[in-house]
């Protein structure tokens, strides 16, 4: 390998700290793609090896040996048997958690038999200490055959001795021989050989995985045809040759630890892990624990966000009030206060819920606390049609329903899977929390119980938690539809409780703030600038009749100017474009409780739920008095009412609001993604349907019971 390029594949087990060793090696020079064919995320990175070696980093996915058994896996499995078109490694670098060091070489000794360039780095270090487990690092290296670097990328430790470990491998790997962990041919020797003979240049161990996968790797049908004869002429069996592999390669792995690794007793000391899961996975208590976990994530949204936000708004409408006095009267000082600057309030606005909510959840999964929630409710899970894997992709939802349905990929059983991805959208992702928590505001008085417990907070705990149940009972329903009959396992490792890192935490705050405000930001500033232009003009005929009309009510002795003004304002923005499409539409929302301009609202929220805010602040600034301008979007929708005086927004009309966002299908994105997961748009066409029916049913219902 002379290049000056080098091409690494990142391996090992979930929870390795594989993920952590990537990110530490690449830094910000990462971008993710799709293996071609699957929908598996393709992460690569680049990284400066040495002065003279670059290399190029590829996070294959975790697992846990090379006998796949789930999509990602496949994608891993592929690549190191040379059987992906795209990507060829020329080194493996292999993630080993010292902690579980007997189930990782597993995988390890797997990989060292396929006879390609390997460096170890062995993370979780100060965790085997903890346990009392020390590891020989020399010996180590003595009983494999390769390179084995301590690190730890969570305090950028090691990192340097990897590097040059890398690059040495990489000049001079005849240096370093992987010990043959496995005689291979003894497992079945002449069926090895003839596949040798096949495939020249072959390994023994890579001849058993051509035996036993080759159905599934792109061979000349010729080839295909060669090794289907080997295996029958043989009677090659791959059940029986699978698991004495295992259990010979078990067996010289625990000598292998007997020389290098000295561990204490289990019995002798309880880690904190155990002592900890004793309270958190308690039947009684954990369950108790989770609930007040996630009371106090939506307690804290609105505690810490409260004055950020006020502030954030009080300077969008001081703004606006100066640039509406400064400014001349001209159609393009309207464009920059109702347009530009409205829209723009409505996104700033929320960053820091946005900020708080990511933050908090980046803090449940870095400590380890995320995974005891899938295994706490996997009972309730199962009781749906769903298992303990679907509550990542669930939970994730509250985020963004778009990652957490990709998620859904490590949920080997179809069905689960597919149930998964149809309820996930009724999480109440980030995108619903603007119009939440200007719709409480609106609704709610801003209460406290006990001096703590917030009634919005409250409020707002109550949707998410109405939206999972909404979940889990539409999930039952459709499990009795979908006729995928296929075995459902759980199998999931429960890390151990780890600190935070505060700096992932920051970072994940900051780059979903700032995904929000140029991702979401763009939309909704597009369409906040095609309301006022909607808003602002209308049909040339009803425009111009009813300028006449008020024309002629302001010659009229006495008449009242101010007064004549708001209702021309009024009736203009009725008269527009966006007047007629809201009114078009009114009567089909009318039961729930919405007026036209609702409606408009309701229609636009189709590009993205959050555009509702930046509607909202477009339709209820256009037209507003200079001496208004320095309202809030909250005080205007307050002092909404409807033609016969009474107000817009009261609690049923609120409650319905919420609910219709809370259920309905107002994700284009999710659409799309949900049509890419399955390959078919039969099922993003089922979910658009029966979530707006079923928006539309349960809005009618709180409207009718609450007015």
């Amino acid at each position: 390998m002379q290049s000056s390029t080098l091409h690494i594949a990142l391996v090992g087990n979930p929870n390795s700290g594989k993920t952590s060793l990537f990110n530490s090696l690449t830094g910000l020079n990462q971008k993710v793609g799709n293996f071609p064919g699957v929908t598996v995320d393709k992460k690569t990175g680049s990284s400066r090896i040495s002065a003279e070696l670059t290399a190029t980093l590829i996070d294959l996915p975790g697992t846990y040996s090379l006998y796949p058994k789930r999509g990602d896996e496949w994608v891993s499995y592929r690549v190191l048997l040379q059987q992906d078109e795209e990507v060829k490694p020329d080194m493996v670098v292999l993630v080993a958690d010292a902690s579980n060091l007997k189930r990782n070489l597993l995988f390890a000794s797997q990989i060292l038999d396929l006879k390609m360039p390997v460096v170890i780095a062995l993370t979780m270090m100060d965790l085997a200490r903890q346990k009392g487990t020390q590891v020989d690092i020399k010996g180590l290296e003595l009983e494999l055959g390769v390179p084995v670097v301590p690190v730890n990328p969570r305090k950028e430790k090691g990192i340097g001795q990897l590097k040059k470990a890398i690059e040495t491998m990489a000049q001079n790997a005849s240096q370093w021989q992987p010990r043959p962990f496995l005689d291979s041919k003894t497992l079945a020797p002449a069926p090895v050989e003839a596949v040798k003979q096949l495939v020249p240049g072959l390994s023994d161990y890579c001849a058993i995985h051509y035996l036993i996968h080759h159905e599934s790797f792109a061979l000349p049908a010729q080839l295909q045809h060669d090794i289907e004869a080997v295996e029958k002429t043989h009677q090659f069996n791959p059940t029986k040759t699978q698991a004495e592999e295992i259990m010979a390669r078990y067996q010289r792995i625990r000598q292998v630890m007997q020389k290098t690794v000295v561990e204490t007793d289990p019995l002798a000391r309880k880690m904190l892990t155990d002592r900890l899961d004793n309270v958190l996975l308690h039947r009684t208590w954990g369950y108790l624990i989770l609930v007040t976990v996630l009371f106090l994530l939506f307690q804290s949204i609105f505690w810490l966000a409260q004055y950020p936000m006020d502030g954030i708004e009080w300077a969008f409408g001081r703004l606006s009030g100066w640039l509406g006095d400064h400014l001349p009267t001209a159609w393009w000082s309207d464009l920059l206060i109702n347009g530009v600057v409205a829209g723009l309030g409505g996104i700033f606005v929320f960053i820091p819920q946005i900020m708080i909510l990511f933050g908090l959840i980046t803090l449940l999964e870095d400590s380890g606390y995320m995974a005891r929630i899938s295994f706490l409710t996997d009972k309730l899970m199962r009781k749906v049609g769903l298992n303990g894997k679907s509550v990542m992709p669930m939970i994730s939802g509250f985020a963004c329903a778009v990652p957490a349905i990709m998620s859904a990929r490590n949920i080997e059983n179809t069905k689960e899977r597919l149930l998964t991805i149809l309820i996930t959208p009724l999480m109440s992702c980030s995108a619903r929390l603007p119009v939440f928590t200007i719709l409480i505001a609106l609704i709610i008085p801003n209460k406290y119980y006990l001096g703590f417990l917030s009634l919005q907070g409250l409020v707002m705990m109550g949707l998410y938690l109405l939206g999972t149940v909404m979940a889990l009972a539409v999930a039952w329903v459709a499990r009795f539809f979908i006729r995928i009959k296929e075995k459902s396992y759980f199998i999931l490792e429960l890390p151990t409780y780890r600190a935070p890192r505060w700096k992932n935490v920051v970072q994940t705050m900051i780059e979903k703030a700032r995904i929000f405000v140029f991702d979401a930001g763009k939309v909704i500033m597009i369409i906040s600038l095609v309301l006022w232009v909607l808003s602002s003009y209308g049909p040339p005929a009803r425009m111009e009749a009813l300028q006449q009309r008020y024309e002629q009510l302001r010659q009229q002795p006495g008449a009242d100017a101010d007064a004549l003004d708001k209702q021309y304002q009024a009736d203009h923005l009725a008269n527009s474009y966006a007047g007629v499409i809201g009114q078009a539409i009114e009567p089909a929302i009318r039961p729930l409780g919405y007026d036209w301009k609702i409606g408009i609202a309701l229609v636009t929220s189709f590009a993205a739920r959050e555009v509702f805010v930046g509607t909202m602040a477009t339709l209820y600034s256009v037209g507003a008095d200079a001496d208004e301008n320095d309202q809030t979007l909250r005080s205007k929708m307050q002092a909404a009412t409807r033609p016969d005086g009474q107000p817009v927004y009261t609690v049923a009309t609120g409650f319905s609001l919420m609910i219709f966002y809370l259920l309905a299908m107002q994700c284009m994105s999710t659409l799309a993604i949900v049509k890419r997961e399955t390959k078919s748009w039969k099922w993003p066409a089922i979910q658009l349907v029966v979530m707006t029916a079923l928006a539309y049913g349960m809005s009618l219902l709180f409207y009718q019971l609450l007015s």
